[in-house]
């Protein structure tokens, strides 16, 4: 225990002696200024009282004044964009106290054991991280346009914040996967990190440097005129320098900090929380598996789940199944789970499912007739099904403005697309003719190489098409944000996927093709897997070999392998497919 208590203290020390070399820039700054005019006064002062006469004297009090009131001017500019330049806020979902009187109970007993202020407040952020944040800025008063009212409470005696105790900000997913136990063992060393950033010369040093970070991004903010523009771009070069004269001893003085809290946090549950390490990598790997598998397409259909915190839950308990490394994890279900800590779990998910939304794929804020929640049990009709049939539809009209024909035997293409059109027009057997004047993206997209030129050409169809539908979406006219991330106005913020390649594009819509026919043709059904998305399901098991069979198609322009999985399955595809 004492020697947790030395390596604390020693960090905390690290801490302050780097805080206040961070402080002594802001002093030199501050001389820098101030040296002028403290030159100018001492020579109107020598010259009213006679003992710096002469010409040579007057010459210099003639120069230096006007020189120093200019340098008072910028400084005191400088001052105030630094003043008045609100510093960036983590968008998260706030707790109230009375909506988790056991999670504030917790962490204050947590801040007791380790001997330091117990955090001000308690928020949720999207994502598998926990971390402490200062909004004591006046900036950052209480917000009246986030009313997360049956949440944060936000009229309630409990926002009132404490004089320069930070925010402790939680990952969500932790508190639907972890237990109690774990939960408490990871937060401690951020709660540890309390005790440092309650020193004044610490806080200062953060204060300053926090201050210096907004005046940069003010600075860079673009629609401004030529005058301010150049203004603040003085304003951003002297910002820009002090963060340079100070950015390593920040470095060190935040690594202090982290030292002296993980110290401390040592007198608290060790030994469940290195088992509770283990369980903030299983959480972030099926939380990113979730968004990017199961959430991202309903965000892209304009629908978001509702409940992504459950998901995750269901996610790992799913990975738990499949994968031996992960066998030990599933039998922690049986504990008391960290969401039972708040008082009203479903609607806390459902405010961080809608904030992750907005952070990842930058929906609105509110619900509305383009963009509406949807439950777990409603997925594989209302995302799954709708998906795949939209996709359908949009490789159809791209086919219709290729003015490619019927299969033969079909009925024209507009009153009954099927799925042999799509395998006759990308089949390279016999040499297809050439096709109208396919865009000239398609010759230079290096991730087609390799593929047929129909399929090439069919890419690029599909590619524009897509971009020409977002366009249409961005420009339609949208309702006031009632909630708007007043730190960050282009969203998505934090984006989960590069834009899919025309390769991903045609590989999509082929497969969406080709579920609309199981469903229609041989009675598959939409079906929801906790880790890969969208799944068809044929005689209530997953099918799991189309995807070969479909690059089969795009890369060879051989349909035959694609054709024997159909015949396998049951489906068939000259039979018309109902789209949206």
């Amino acid at each position: 225990m004492s020697g947790s208590g030395t390596g604390a203290e020693a960090g905390a020390q690290s801490a302050r002696s780097h805080a206040l070399a961070v402080l002594r820039v802001r002093s030199r700054a501050l001389a820098v200024a101030l040296l002028p005019a403290a030159g100018a006064v001492i020579l109107l002062v020598g010259g009213s009282t006679g003992h710096l006469p002469g010409g040579g004297w007057d010459l210099a009090r003639r120069l230096l004044t006007p020189v120093a009131v200019l340098v008072l001017l910028a400084a005191a500019g400088v001052a105030l964009v630094v003043a008045r330049a609100r510093p960036a806020m983590s968008p998260t979902v706030p707790i109230a106290e009375n909506a988790a009187p056991d999670l504030y109970r917790m962490v204050r007993d947590l801040a007791d054991r380790l001997d330091v202020p117990a955090p001000s407040a308690i928020a949720l952020t999207p994502d598998c991280d926990s971390w402490l944040e200062d909004r004591t800025h006046p900036a950052h008063g209480p917000p009246p346009a986030e009313k997360h009212g049956d949440i944060a409470g936000a009229g309630q005696p409990a926002r009132v914040r404490a004089a320069a105790a930070p925010v402790l900000v939680i990952g969500s997913p932790f508190l639907w996967w972890m237990r109690v136990g774990e939960l408490r063992a990871v937060l401690a060393p951020v709660v540890a990190g309390t005790g440092p950033s309650a020193h004044p010369d610490i806080a200062a040093a953060r204060r300053f440097v926090r201050g210096l970070d907004a005046a940069v991004a003010v600075t860079s903010a673009p629609r401004r005129g030529p005058v301010v523009r150049g203004v603040l771009a003085g304003v951003g070069r002297v910002t820009r320098l002090l963060l340079r004269g100070c950015r390593g001893h920040v470095a060190e003085m935040e690594r202090g900090v982290a030292a002296a809290a993980a110290e401390r946090a040592q007198a608290v549950d060790y030994g469940l929380r290195i088992v509770a390490q283990e369980q903030v990598g299983l959480a972030y790997a099926g939380w990113d598996r979730l968004l990017t598998r199961v959430a991202l397409p309903a965000w892209r259909m304009g629908r978001w789940p509702s409940r992504l915190n459950v998901g995750v839950v269901a996610a790992l308990t799913e990975l738990s199944r499949r994968d031996r490394l992960a066998e030990g994890f599933a039998s922690r279900l049986g504990e008391r789970p960290a969401c039972d800590l708040l008082e009203e779990p479903g609607t806390v998910d459902e405010a961080a499912s809608l904030l992750a939304a907005r952070l990842f794929h930058g929906g609105p804020a509110g619900t509305g007739p383009d963009w509406s929640p949807v439950h777990w049990g409603d997925y594989p009709e209302q995302v799954v099904d709708r998906k795949w049939r939209t996709e359908a539809a949009r490789l159809h009209r791209v086919l219709d403005a290729l003015h490619v024909p019927p299969a033969p035997g079909e009925p024209p293409a507009p009153d009954g697309p099927t799925l042999s059109r799509v395998l006759t027009h990308l089949a390279t057997s016999p040499p297809p003719p050439a096709d109208p004047a396919p865009p000239a993206a398609a010759e230079d997209d290096e991730d087609l190489i390799g593929t047929t030129p129909r399929s090439a050409a069919l890419a690029a169809r599909l590619t524009a098409e897509l971009a020409r539908e977002a366009a249409a979406a961005t420009s339609a006219p949208r309702g006031a944000d009632p909630a708007p991330l007043r730190d960050d106005q282009a969203l998505p913020l934090f984006p989960l996927q590069p834009p899919r390649t025309g390769r991903e594009l045609l590989a999509d819509h082929i497969a969406a093709m080709v579920c609309c026919a199981a469903m229609d043709t041989a009675g598959a059904t939409p079906g929801l897997d906790w880790l890969d998305g969208p799944a068809l399901l044929l005689g209530g098991a997953r099918a799991t070999d189309l995807s070969p069979q479909v690059l089969t198609l795009i890369e060879d322009g051989d349909p035959s392998a694609l054709r024997l999985w159909l015949i396998r399955q049951g489906i068939r595809p000259e039979k018309p497919v109902r789209l949206v």
